[in-house]
Parts: C-alpha cells; sequence; structure tokens
C-alpha cells in the first residue's frame, strides 16, 4: 500500500502535459470573481461527436502499463447544455468498467471538507481567520496557524513523514476492517512541524485536521454532514464519504496487499476511515463531474465563497488546486486524487461552463497528459 500525496499528480498535471516534462510550470492564474452557472445540461451529446472523447479513453487502455495508461479507465463531462460519460477497460479483478462504476477519489475529497469549512464560516460558526486550535486542540494544532492556512497548505504542519506511512501500513494491514478515527491517524504523524504561514507543502494532515474541525463545531459525523450540506443539494446520488456510508454497485473490486479481501470499501474500511476527511470520498467519474459544475458553478456555495476557493498565487487556493490554463481552454482549476489502486482528476474551467473527470484503475498514474488529450478533444465540442 503507498500513501501518495497528490503532490505527484499536481506535477504530471502541470508538467507532464508536455509529455517529456521539459516546459515550465505555467503561472496559475487566478480567476475572475464567481459566477454562477446555469442548470447543468441535461442533453446528450451527439454519438459522432462523442466519438472524439471515448477514443482518449479506449486510447487510455491501449498502453496499460505506461505511465500515461491503465487497465481501465472512466471519463465524463458536464456542460450547461449537454453531459457526456464513457469507460474502456477494466478494473485489477477484470471486471469490464461502466461509465457509472465508482472508484476510490482520493484527494478531491478535500474540496468537500474545504467547501464545508466555507459554509461553517459564513454560518459565523468559525473564523478562517483564527487559529484552528481554537476549535481542534491537538498537538499538530499548537503553533496557532490559521484554519485558512490549513485550507491553503500554509499552516507548516507537513504531510505525515515516509515512516509515518510506513507504520500506518502496518496497522492498517493488521486489522483491514477496522474502523479508525481522525485521531488515530493523526497520532501516527511525527514530522517536524514549521512556523505558521509558511509553505507546508501538500498536508493530508491538514485535512485530517479540518476534518475534526468539522465534527467538533457541529458535532455530528464528517460523512453525515457532508451528505447534507453539499452531496445531497448537488444532486450527487453515486458519491460515498467512507467509511461513514459505503461505495454502491456497481463499483471497482481492489486487489490491495495491506487491505486482503474485498470488504466493500475502496481499497478497504480501515484505510477509507483512516484517510476520511483527506481521501476518503468513491465516486464515479459523472457525480465527479457534476460535483465539479455544482461546486465552482457557484451552485452550492454562494458565489462569494467560491472566490475565496479559486484565489491564489502558487498552486493552492483553499481547498481547490489552481492549473492556470495549462489546458488550453481558460484558466482551470479543480482538485486531482491519488490513491494505491486509483488516480484521478476533477478540472473546471469557469469561461466555458465545463467540468471534467477522469478517473484510472492504476495508482500514480501521469493523468495530466490523458486529461490534455482528452480536453483537445472536447474543446470544438464547446465552441
Amino acid at each position: 500500500m503507498r500513501w501518495s500525496a497528490t503532490a505527484l499528480l499536481v506535477f504530471a498535471l502541470v508538467v507532464g502535459c508536455s509529455g517529456g516534462g521539459e516546459s515550465p510550470a505555467p503561472t496559475p492564474t487566478t480567476p475572475a470573481s464567481a459566477q454562477a452557472f446555469p442548470e447543468p445540461g441535461t442533453g446528450t451529446l451527439d454519438p459522432a461527436k462523442a466519438k472524439a472523447l471515448q477514443n482518449v479513453v479506449d486510447m487510455v487502455i491501449a498502453s496499460p502499463d505506461a505511465q500515461t495508461g491503465s487497465r481501465g479507465a472512466t471519463a465524463a463531462v458536464v456542460t450547461d447544455r449537454w453531459t457526456w460519460a464513457g469507460a474502456a477497460g477494466t478494473d485489477i479483478r477484470g471486471t469490464p468498467l461502466r461509465p457509472e462504476t465508482a472508484m476510490a477519489a482520493g484527494d478531491i475529497t478535500m474540496t468537500f471538507v474545504a467547501a464545508e469549512v466555507m459554509l461553517l464560516a459564513k454560518a459565523g460558526k468559525v473564523d478562517l481567520d483564527k487559529p484552528i486550535s481554537t476549535y481542534v486542540p491537538h498537538k499538530l494544532t499548537a503553533n496557532n496557524a490559521t484554519v485558512r492556512q490549513h485550507l491553503s497548505m500554509t499552516s507548516g504542519v507537513p504531510d505525515f513523514g515516509g515512516d509515518d506511512y510506513r507504520e500506518l501500513d502496518k496497522a492498517i494491514a493488521a486489522a483491514p476492517g477496522r474502523h479508525w478515527t481522525l485521531e488515530q491517524t493523526l497520532s501516527y504523524h511525527t514530522a517536524r512541524i514549521g512556523a505558521p504561514g509558511s509553505d507546508s507543502g501538500y498536508s493530508n494532515a491538514s485535512y485530517q485536521l479540518l476534518g475534526l474541525l468539522i465534527e467538533k463545531v457541529t458535532g455530528e459525523p464528517l460523512a453525515g454532514r457532508l451528505r447534507r450540506d453539499l452531496a445531497t443539494p448537488a444532486g450527487l446520488k453515486h458519491a460515498a464519504f467512507q467509511d461513514g456510508e459505503k461505495p454502491q454497485p456497481p463499483a471497482v473490486v481492489d486487489h490491495n496487499e495491506s487491505c486482503g479481501e474485498p470488504d466493500g470499501y475502496l481499497p478497504c474500511r480501515a484505510f477509507a476511515s483512516a484517510v476520511a476527511a483527506a481521501g476518503g470520498l468513491a465516486a464515479d467519474a459523472p457525480t465527479v463531474a457534476r460535483w465539479g459544475y455544482q461546486l465552482y458553478g457557484a451552485r452550492v456555495l454562494p458565489a462569494d465563497l467560491v472566490s475565496e476557493m479559486t484565489k491564489g498565487d502558487g498552486p493552492n487556493g483553499l481547498g481547490t488546486e489552481l492549473f492556470g490554463n495549462i489546458l488550453d481552454i481558460g484558466a482551470a482549476f479543480g482538485h486531482g486524487g491519488n490513491n494505491p489502486d486509483h488516480t484521478s482528476v476533477m478540472v473546471v474551467v469557469p469561461a466555458k461552463k465545463v467540468s471534467v473527470a477522469l478517473m484510472v484503475a492504476d495508482g500514480s498514474r501521469n493523468i495530466g497528459t490523458m486529461v490534455q488529450d482528452l480536453t483537445k478533444a472536447l474543446q470544438p465540442l464547446l465552441n
């Protein structure tokens, strides 16, 4: 089992898009103030036009062992006029994938956690500029970094170290069906904490702490709160916040060495609950694409909150990765997800009112090249 931060995925998305990775990463552009999107389109893309998108998905499985390939892939597009979804290949057990097959969406979970924190701030229950220790007394909050700094990966609290992850692996392998609390996962963190406001790098630990904040402020389990405030209003019928919820069929069946036999969670209950606030989401590509459209289209959060989430001079907004103009169809943002068995990305281009999701049935793949191929095929369909 590998615990891979999405930082690797972002590098692939920003640099790997050039193929050889020699071009410098473009500076992310700060989006203009968010504008609400109309209702997601309900039309079906003409089959002749859809073939160009399906061809990209088919290409992914043509070289399953390559960094830009996979044994299986699903993709979806949501626009203000039409939607499309496609699939190719199989999961690791050889079961053919369908567009509605759920996979582990990994760090895309962070967009839900950040959106919930923004709602709590809007309601006056959380102050983004107060130390997170106001709400979550913990050894990792003792440096007085603010809630906003944890949202933007500038808290000074780094990710778990390599030895931390190895110890977590051992504990999960010893009892893969066990439920983990966020506090139990955080107890394994031993990496040195820096000053608040400093670049902490990509930090799953910050989002575990933000998950704790949500639970402590609301008095409710994280999964239930995200379901009520975000997933239900957004119309997400095939998303599961593990392990508070179990993935609904159809879903891939993993074969993870640390997890043993499948137990209905992705990849197993212990892993899914151990990373709940940073990477516990399981969903299919159409659901992920719809979530991107609803969230960044200011349909589940007010536009002023979306604007806050998508501003920043570096690679991160608040719970959002800023991709700049790397896809050639307009400034983009969203989030990637990397998990031992799956790699995914959600990209939203507000100027085009389009959300794209791509998920592959292998971990740590260069999904940046794949999504660039998909958006190239998509571009003429948006004009």
